[in-house]
């Protein structure tokens, strides 16, 4: 199935900026690892998460839209891309910081908004613990940040010290201004392992340069068994009806065992919870015009629609999908939603990176595949800015386009999102 694929399980910011002005970097050897001497905070304050994780899904919807307005299937991780902007947020400064925080939706200001990601992101990494993986291996949800910085340039402590005390992420040094190209292999290799090969290429060739100064990366790899896995002898080919009334034959996975289930007049919904009971998928079927519900999708929404699963229980058939997208640039949708002056050079003020005002973001690449089976979900995302009942069971049949989000439970935190149009 091909589709957009933004790596919600993998950011990557790569940040092109000007060579004129640059400082001095004490080392001067690519592949030296440059850390900060300030240790990650593992103890942060939850206080601000609920705030986060409501920014967080406003910003979800809205990237929602704007990549939803081009044809086929969609998947993308909102958190990937959010924790990416977040640490370049943090070098932001004057009119580029204020819109960014607007389209990002980082409500909580600098003081706060770094603490509430280091608790979402360690959280996030602490699910799973005794669940299995679809794979019959252990559940994976790995969160991961690194920055890949350019040899004799100077970044200011404060800069680093934040990135690491809130994100645990250290520096790799490279040459952009040498061999770019062998600089983003590098990068590129680097996601492609931490995302086990599904991401590969996310920066891909002549996105980075002799003017790139810094990327940010933020990577996800999720793999994960469904509490309830489907019993792959009731798998058959079945009719799922598209949006222009055509139909296609796919495989159609059965559950007979009943799920949390809810609905309105405008929509169904049913909820898939992952070995361990801290994950699961939603998947929301519309039952209005498909585009207009898209929409219509706001956070009030998507918050009724979690808050009523498990009124009702149903049984479900859904289809067996695979989305496997290639990397797609940002910039033009970020800049719609209110954020230009970070793509500008002479505009841009990132002079909490450096001190300097010479830095822009040159581009936000993003790229993300998922696969759904009978036994559970693998999905990885990757972000470049060069700078994601009771009685008798009722039944869901699953045989028509549908909106799906992969969350965390406790904080309702929309890890993943997409669509399938045509699961063929």
């Amino acid at each position: 199935m091909k589709g957009k694929i933004l790596t919600g399980a993998f950011s990557i910011m790569a940040l092109f900026f000007v060579a004129c002005g640059s400082q001095t970097q004490d080392s001067t050897d690519p592949g030296t690892e440059v850390n900060s001497d300030k240790q990650r905070i593992t103890d942060p304050s939850s206080d601000d998460v609920p705030d986060l994780v409501a920014g967080n899904t406003e910003f979800a919807l809205d990237m929602y839209k704007e990549l939803a307005e081009e044809p086929g299937n969609l998947f993308f991780s909102p958190h990937s891309i959010s924790v990416a902007l977040a640490m370049t947020w943090a070098g932001a400064r004057a009119n580029t910081e204020a819109q960014m925080a607007s389209t990002l939706h980082f409500d909580l200001g600098q003081d706060k908004l770094h603490q509430a990601f280091d608790w979402l992101d360690l959280a996030l990494n602490s699910r799973g613990q005794d669940a299995e993986g679809k794979d019959g291996e252990a559940f994976r949800l790995n969160v991961i940040n690194r920055l890949f910085g350019q040899v004799n340039y100077q970044f200011l402590d404060e800069f680093l010290d934040t990135l690491a005390l809130y994100y645990g992420a250290g520096m790799h040094l490279l040459d952009f201004a040498t061999d770019p190209d062998s600089a983003r292999l590098v990068i590129n290799q680097w996601v492609s392992d931490q995302t086990n090969e599904r991401i590969e290429n996310l920066i891909p060739e002549g996105s980075v340069d002799d003017m790139t100064k810094l990327v940010l990366v933020n990577a996800i790899y999720f793999n994960a068994a469904w509490k309830e896995v489907f019993d792959d002898k009731l798998t058959s080919d079945g009719v799922f009806h598209k949006l222009d009334g055509t139909e296609v034959t796919v495989p159609m996975m059965v559950q007979p065992k009943s799920m949390p289930f809810a609905q309105s007049e405008d929509w169904q919904a049913v909820d898939l919870a992952y070995d361990g009971d801290e994950l699961s998928m939603v998947v929301i079927v519309p039952q209005v015009d498909f585009s207009d519900f898209e929409q219509s999708l706001d956070s009030e929404k998507i918050h009724a629609i979690l808050s009523s699963l498990g009124g009702d229980y149903v049984t479900l058939t859904m289809p067996r999908f695979t989305i496997d997208g290639t990397t797609i640039s940002l910039r033009k949708f970020l800049t719609d939603m209110g954020m230009p002056d970070a793509f500008v050079s002479g505009v841009a003020d990132f002079s909490g990176m450096d001190g300097s005002d010479f830095l822009f973001i040159g581009d936000v690449l993003h790229q993300a595949f998922v696969s759904v089976d009978e036994y559970g979900t693998e999905a990885a995302a990757a972000t470049a800015v060069v700078m994601e009942g009771s009685g008798m069971p009722r039944h869901l049949d699953v045989n028509k386009p549908f909106i799906f989000l992969i969350r965390d439970m406790e904080t309702n935190a929309i890890v993943f999102m997409g669509r399938v149009l045509d699961p063929a």
